[in-house]
Order: structure tokens, then sequence, then C-alpha cells
């Protein structure tokens, strides 16, 4: 059933507020939890992050809307805290990166399917070819680092095979864009969608970005250096997506309808008891914060919220697993590349990707690297064939 957004007054703001305790609970469990139960924790903690990422940047361009920024930012990073400490310390740096790249592929995956405007469903589907690939070269890391099966965090959802090859999805920025949709035709489905894949992409970046040097292995920070930027490519096509002539308001209104849009998705699909009352509690939380921001937009730009944000939010994104839908797409554009804001064969391809792609590769490829004669099959964590050769040495 979808969300009338504008007939729930949620929490008051004032009345919102975490403890310490609050903000630290006993985390999901890596072996106990459905995998979307992780899933749901990841997606929401990226959109939580880019939430506060984009009132920082508001605040700085908007005077008068510093102090009702400044307001909303107190509670924001209490639920971070909380949603990112779900992650228990079972898990290893790496399995949370195969976890990071099981949200990217099986939400990704079930937006592209619904998204109702083609060339941004077009987009996404790009964009998971590449994470498919991710998970194949960080499973491949995770079984010559750590002995262990990536299947064990990813419970059989979704599967591990080569996509796009990482080595070729190096690109020139130019090449990098999207076209916008327009701010005033779209539907909201398609700004919900927008907001929620550049969030969690742009999680996944910061993920990486911090996580890689923290490594011993080179082969490994090697590994996380060039899939990190490809996270930053993939920000890149997603934040361009949005319609850059929406007010710095009109988009506060929209992350936090965002917000409600993606807490009454997990509300509705959680099946572990505790983790769906921190859901709903964040929903009546969101739902109070969006109120506050339709109350701002609508004194400041003299405009009914509702000519953004419709009175009842469209169907939430399904958390299951996409195999079959993936599976598809792979068969199918998997030779697919980007020219400027189009998408063609490979043999279409500019002269400025190759250009910089050539060089960026001239000393060795990590994920070609990481992934040589490596094939998952179940159980690898207890079987010794199959396993990749190790490297000795890296080109420097």
């Amino acid at each position: 059933m979808a969300l009338n957004i504008f007939e729930h007054r949620g929490l008051p703001l004032d009345k919102q507020l975490l403890t310490w305790r609050d903000m630290v609970q006993v985390p999901i469990s890596k072996l106990d939890d459905d995998a979307f139960t992780r899933v749901r924790v990841i997606l929401m903690n990226g959109i939580e992050l880019e939430s506060i990422q984009f009132s920082r940047a508001c605040t700085r361009m908007n005077k008068h809307l510093q102090l009702p920024l400044a307001q909303l930012r107190r509670i924001d990073p209490q639920q971070a805290t909380l949603i990112n400490g779900m992650i228990g310390a079972d898990h290893s740096p790496l399995e949370t990166t195969i976890a990071y790249e099981q949200v990217a592929i099986e939400v990704t995956a079930a937006v592209a399917q619904t998204e109702p405007d083609r060339y941004v469903a077009q987009i996404y589907r790009f964009g998971l070819l590449e994470d498919f690939d991710h998970m194949y070269r960080y499973s491949a890391l995770l079984d010559r680092l750590e002995g262990k099966d990536s299947n064990n965090i990813l419970q059989s959802y979704t599967d591990v095979l080569p996509g796009r090859p990482t080595i070729h999805e190096h690109r020139a920025p130019e090449d990098d864009l999207r076209e916008c949709y327009n701010r005033n035709t779209a539907l909201t489905l398609t700004k919900m969608h927008a907001l929620t894949i550049m969030a969690g992409k742009q999680q996944t970046w910061n993920y990486y970005m911090n996580i890689g040097p923290l490594f011993s292995d080179p082969l490994a920070r090697q590994l996380y250096a060039e899939i990190a930027h490809i996270e930053d490519q993939h920000v890149t096509q997603y934040q361009c997506i949005m319609d850059p002539g929406e007010t710095w308001l009109e988009k506060c209104l929209l992350h936090k309808a965002n917000e409600v849009y993606n807490y009454y998705g997990c509300v509705q699909q959680e099946k572990n008891p505790r983790v769906k009352a921190i859901w709903e509690r964040f929903l009546e939380y969101e739902l109070g914060q969006f109120r506050f921001v339709r109350d701002l937009f609508e004194y400041n730009e003299n405009r009914d919220a509702q000519s953004v944000v419709p009175a009842v939010l469209p169907e939430p994104i399904a958390f299951e697993s996409q195999r079959d839908f993936v599976r598809d797409v792979l068969r199918n554009e998997v030779n697919l590349r980007s020219k400027g804001t189009a998408f063609v064969d490979m043999s279409e391809e500019s002269t400025a990707s190759k250009v910089y792609r050539q060089r960026l590769n001239a000393d060795g490829v990590p994920s070609e690297i990481v992934a040589f004669n490596y094939i998952w099959t179940p159980g690898g964590e207890i079987n010794s064939l199959h396993r990749p050769m190790p490297v000795s040495h890296l080109k420097h």
C-alpha cells in the first residue's frame, strides 16, 4: 500500500532525540539475519549520509536557511550513527564490501525494472553490469586474502560472475555525463530512484576510499583504488540525472520525501522485528522532518509543496533477488559503452575514453590480476581447488 505523505504528521522535530545508548544498539548477525536486512541497513545509511551532505552544501549557499538546516542536521547524524552501527564486528571490511556490492546490484536492478523513463532505466542497467563485475573481483580478493566464500554474505540471492570487465569501465569525464530529467514533467518515481541510487553509490565511494588504505596487501589496496574511481564515475552519472533547475529548497523537499519513501519500504518488508522497530521509529522521524521542510518550502517559495511532491508516494523498491533480470541484462548489454550521454556498442566507443584508459592501466590492472584463474565455486572457503594463483609481486 502506498503512503500518503501529507496525511501523516510524524514526530515533531523538537521531540526527535536519541541517547548514546539508543545510537549504539546490538548489531545484526552476519549469518543469522537475512541478507536483505543488511541490504536495507547499508542503503539507509547511505540515504542518511546523503541528506547530511546535501544539507551542508545547501547551508554554504543559503544564509537564511542555516538555522533550520542545522536543526535538521542535529538528528540526521544520530540516525546515521545508529544505522551504520548495525553492521557488526563479525563482518570483516572485505565482507562488508561484498555486502555493499550486493546492495548496488539488487537495488539498482529493482529500480531499473520499475523506472518509467526509458533513458534513465538504461542508465541503471548500464551501471548495474559494472557493479556486478565489482562483486566478482572482490569475491576473488575475499577468497585470496581470507579464504572465504562470498556466498556466506550473499546467501545465494546474488550471482558471482564477471560482468562488464572493470578494466573497460574507466572513461573520459565527458563520457560519464547523462541527460537530466525535466523537473516539471518527470514522475515522482524517477526522482525517488535518482536520489536513492546516487546516495547509495556516493556512500560506496566514501567507504572504499576510507577502507582501501587499511589493507596491508598491495593488490587489495590497488583494487580498492581502482573500483573507488569507478564508483566516483557512477556518482557523476547518477547525479547528472537530477534537474539542476530544481531550487535548493525543492531539492531539500525531495530529499526528505525520499527518506520517507525508503523508510516506508523498509518497514513494509523487514523480517527482523527488532530492526523493523527502528525503521518504524525513523519513518515517524522523517515524516516530521518532511513536514518541517514542507513548511519551510511553502513559506520561502510561496508555492504548494504538492507541486513538487504528490500526496501519495510511489510503491517502494522491492528488496528481493533480481537474479533473472541481471542475467538477462548481462546477456544482452555487456558490450554497451557510453559516448557522451549516449549508449553505444563497444565498437563505437570514444577515442577519449580509450586513451584515458590506456594511460590509467599502463602499469597493470588490479581487477584483472586479482581474478586471474578465479572461478567461484560453492563452499570455496573449505575447498582448496580452483583457488586463484597467488600474486607474489605487482608492477609499480
